[in-house]
């Protein structure tokens, strides 16, 4: 891959996959923390968390970005007293993983409660009867039947953080080697002349990588169904 990839093109997949892999599993513990209270508890607010976690799916990328910027820039209050303890996001590749990561929670967060929801009560109900305590329930019950929707979620979370453009070059921008992920490498090519070689063959990996994840994604579902069905 690297005869066929440039030096830049290379670098700059490299660096997705370096920001993609950590905002899925930054995303993780609290994807499955919000699934499972979505799924199981009643509490006022419940609609509105609902709302919030969905929220970055119906907005424009460029707008969850800016907001970022206003909250954690290094002018913004919280992003300078972040910057006194040397924790710094905005124009990072720290940055591009927390703007992909809060793009990809959505689907992760729907994944992994799809599964819960399927989850039959009666089999909690069941350890529960046994003397097992909730945290016990979950881990030895809950967790091993939600497996493959959390697998799909985070695949998913993964993708979408791959594929990730509007909030991340709005809130670090497109510096190479730094920031410059496979979608702003093709956009910053397309930019150039010369430059549709480069873009195209980051297009090509870039819709490779979706369908695998589109498609590991869709057999963990099934499986999850299957699971449901009894199969």
């Amino acid at each position: 891959m690297t005869d066929w990839l440039g030096p830049e093109e290379w670098q700059a997949l490299r660096l997705s996959l370096k920001v993609s892999f950590w905002a899925m599993l930054a995303s993780l513990p609290l994807g499955l923390l919000a699934a499972y209270a979505l799924s199981r508890w009643r509490f006022p607010g419940r609609q509105l968390l609902n709302l919030l976690i969905h929220l970055p799916l119906v907005l424009p990328p460029v707008v969850t970005g800016y907001l970022l910027l206003l909250t954690l820039g290094a002018r913004a209050p919280l992003g300078e007293f972040l910057g006194q303890f040397g924790i710094t996001f905005a124009f990072r590749w720290t940055g591009a993983a927390l703007a992909a990561g809060i793009m990809g929670f959505p689907l992760m967060v729907r994944a992994i409660r799809l599964s819960l929801d399927a989850v039959d009560p009666k089999l909690e109900e069941a350890a529960a009867t046994l003397g097992a305590r909730p945290l016990s329930r979950f881990f030895t019950v809950t967790l091993p039947l939600i497996a493959p929707g959390i697998l799909a979620g985070a695949v998913l979370s993964f993708a979408k953080a791959m594929g990730e453009f509007g909030a991340t070059i709005t809130f670090v921008s497109n510096i190479p080697g730094s920031t410059q992920t496979l979608p702003s490498a093709i956009y910053a090519f397309l930019q150039v002349p010369g430059g549709e070689a480069s873009a195209l063959r980051l297009v090509a990996l870039s819709v490779v990588i979706a369908m695998g994840a589109l498609l590991l994604s869709e057999l963990l579902a099934q499986r999850v169904a299957k699971r449901v069905a009894g199969k």
